[in-house]
C-alpha cells in the first residue's frame, strides 16, 4: 500500500475519452490524485 509521499513508477492510463495520458504528463500541471473506482453494477 502506498503512502503519502510515496513515489511510483511511470505508467500509461486511458482517460476518460480513451487517450493514453502518462504520469509524468500528469505530473507536469501539478500534484495528482489517481481515484480507482468499481465499474457500476459490480459487487463490491
Amino acid at each position: 500500500m502506498l503512502k503519502v509521499g510515496d513515489t511510483v513508477e511511470e505508467f500509461t492510463l486511458d482517460d476518460q475519452h480513451g487517450n493514453q495520458v502518462t504520469l509524468s504528463s500528469l505530473l507536469a500541471t501539478g500534484p495528482l490524485v489517481v481515484y480507482f473506482y468499481i465499474k457500476a453494477m459490480t459487487p463490491g
